[in-house]
């Protein structure tokens, strides 16, 4: 079987059918159909075909008040029950809920035939129940599904870390791994395994799974890959570049949260494998923290330096980031990883721009300055973007040495200034610009210049004015 690419994970868990069907305040009621389904979505509709506006995954809620039979739109539910639920099915609706009231005074028989015909659950919402009461159910669902994944990431990207640091690091991690996933984990070529006994009539992995670590671990393979065989859920992490091995793993069931676990470990296993010295990053780290050339200690690169605020474990951070360059000493964290880094639920990042090993010094500045605006803005990551001179100073200090020497200025004396700079100091097109006569131009500059007590004809007074004005909004 030809291995499909890993597909990214759905943001937010699925809501189990019988979440809903145990909330008494809602009173649903499973009349067809299969008991069990993850619901994904809600959508509410009377037209005689939804299908179209459904993108799969959805409880459909209905009153039974379709259009009737129509050429384009399709027979509504009591006019054609077993089309309506075969185009629901085909479109990939979870469960059907039928409002009793004000239409129908019961679920149409034939509706719940059709449903058992297709196997689309089907639920009964009483006359009490709103709509927007199941729909908002299904969302509080989904935020509390959602908040205990991301915890259970965490907690899984901690447990890895700290696998990690153990005197036998790589088997410590492979169960750590089996075990937050709640399968089987293998480590190729070596053929290390660990994970929990499978059933009797199922092989401990599946043939398939080798098959796919051999794909991923080869020079030219993919990154990931996913798969399924055994009723099990298969994916594949390449370790490093360059067919450095691969980690596959079996499980059950597959969560959102799988695929970053699984991520992190790989990256654990990649630095844990990798044929160099023990402590050869941290050695590096400790040399270009000393000020020792950066080039002897790291690679090529490019390189990101990361400053990080925040109360989470910064050994799973640095693992969550593909790095142990780490120094978790002092009032952040500092990290280098040579991989762009992406938001981490529970820290705050600045990021520099990719650098090289000679102007990591550099990069390190650009990354505080990164994490002061991300605390300010309570973003949870801030890149270094800016260019040039205003990329030396952080903007709050750029603003504070704005409003300190523009003070005296009034804003058409600013306004004045900031044209007369902007044309290269010419009096006409200046006064153009500000639509004002040439003398005007000229008496404003002379008394901006009285009251800051600069001389305008130095270059570097233009600059540094020039510089302030930018970092202040125009009237």
């Amino acid at each position: 079987m030809e291995p499909r690419p890993s597909p990214p994970a759905p943001p937010t868990p699925a809501v189990p059918l019988g979440a809903l069907l145990a909330d008494r305040e809602l009173g649903l009621r499973h009349l067809a159909g299969p008991a069990e389904a993850e619901v994904r979505g809600v959508h509410a509709s009377e037209m005689g075909d939804p299908s179209p506006y459904l993108l799969g995954g959805e409880l459909l809620l209905t009153a039974g008040a379709g259009t009737g039979p129509d050429p384009d739109a399709g027979p509504d539910p009591g006019s054609d029950p077993d089309g309506y639920v075969a185009r629901l099915v085909a479109a990939g609706a979870a469960a059907l809920g039928f409002g009793v009231a004000p239409v129908h005074e019961e679920v149409p028989p034939a509706l719940a035939e059709a449903c058992a015909r297709h196997g689309l659950p089907l639920l009964e919402v009483p006359p009490r129940t709103r709509f927007t009461a199941v729909a908002r159910a299904v969302w509080r669902l989904m935020a509390e599904a959602r908040t205990r994944e991301l915890r259970r990431v965490t907690e899984a990207q901690q447990a890895l870390a700290a696998a990690a640091a153990r005197p036998d690091p790589v088997p410590a991690v492979l169960s750590r791994l089996a075990a937050s996933l709640g399968g089987h984990v293998r480590l190729w070529p070596d053929g290390r395994t660990a994970g929990t006994p499978p059933p009797p009539e199922a092989p401990a992995v599946p043939a398939a799974l080798d098959a796919l670590l051999a794909r991923v671990g080869r020079a030219d393979g993919p990154a990931t890959a996913t798969d399924q065989a055994d009723g099990r859920h298969l994916a594949a992490y390449a370790l490093g570049r360059g067919g450095h091995g691969a980690l596959g793993t079996a499980t059950p069931a597959r969560a959102p949260g799988d695929h970053t676990i699984a991520s992190v470990a790989a990256v654990l296993l990649t630095l844990l494998t990798a044929e160099r010295p023990a402590g050869t990053e941290a050695a590096a780290l400790t040399r270009v923290l000393l000020g020792d050339p950066p080039a002897e200690a790291l690679g090529a690169g490019p390189w990101y330096a990361v400053r990080a605020s925040g109360a989470g474990d910064p050994q799973a951070l640095a693992a969550a980031l593909g790095t142990v360059l780490l120094d978790p000493d002092g009032p952040g964290v500092r990290l280098l990883t040579d991989r762009e880094p992406a938001p981490q639920p529970g820290w705050r990042l600045g990021v520099s721009a990719p650098a090289g090993p000679g102007a990591l010094a550099g990069a390190d500045a650009q990354a505080r300055r990164a994490l002061d605006r991300a605390e300010a803005a309570r973003t949870p990551l801030v890149r270094h973007t800016e260019p040039g001179l205003a990329g030396l100073v952080g903007e709050a200090e750029a603003r504070a040495h704005a409003a300190a020497l523009l003070g005296p200025l009034a804003p058409a004396l600013r306004e004045t200034l900031r044209a007369w700079l902007a044309h290269h100091g010419s009096w006409d097109r200046s006064a153009a610009a500000l639509g004002v006569h040439r003398n005007t131009v000229r008496q404003r500059v002379a008394r901006a210049a009285a009251l800051l007590d600069r001389d305008l004809d130095d270059p570097d007074v233009r600059m540094e004015l020039w510089f302030a004005l930018t970092r202040t909004p125009q009237a």
